[in-house]
């Protein structure tokens, strides 16, 4: 009985260290580069390309692209797109299953998980042609 519960209680940091929430350096080195689809509750929920300069662009599934910048406030990820006033701060973590997202003040609601990535751009309707 105390060989398992030692071995079990061996494995807690290791849990703990896989969930660890990314900080501005470890989330430009993940995602810098690749296009990312995140999906709620196994529904694509919507997907962002994440630029040079900590730049990105994300469209919700089926809507058109929206450009902006993230940086770190505190141990959240924040991005501030063109068109909104209002920021949209995250904890990011890389688990098992892909990239996870909680949105700031959400704790009780379903993470976004990401379902795919790529290192193609985000296709924008026309939106962005010439830029």
């Amino acid at each position: 009985m105390r060989l398992v519960l030692a071995a079990t209680l061996a494995l807690v940091p290791l849990a703990s260290a896989a969930q660890e929430v990314l900080d501005a350096d470890a989330f430009d080195a993940r995602t810098v580069g690749r296009t990312i689809t995140y999906s709620r509750q196994g529904e694509v929920y919507g997907i962002e390309e994440y630029l040079p300069g900590r730049r990105v662009r994300w469209a919700f599934k089926g809507d058109t692209c929206q450009e902006g910048i993230w940086f770190q406030r505190e141990s959240y990820i924040c991005f501030a797109y063109d068109n909104r006033s209002d920021l949209q701060c995250w904890t990011f973590t890389d688990t098992e299953a892909g990239l996870t997202a909680q949105f700031m003040g959400d704790s009780g609601a379903e993470r976004l998980v990401s379902l795919a990535e790529s290192p193609q751009p985000l296709a924008c309707a026309g939106t962005f042609i010439g830029a």
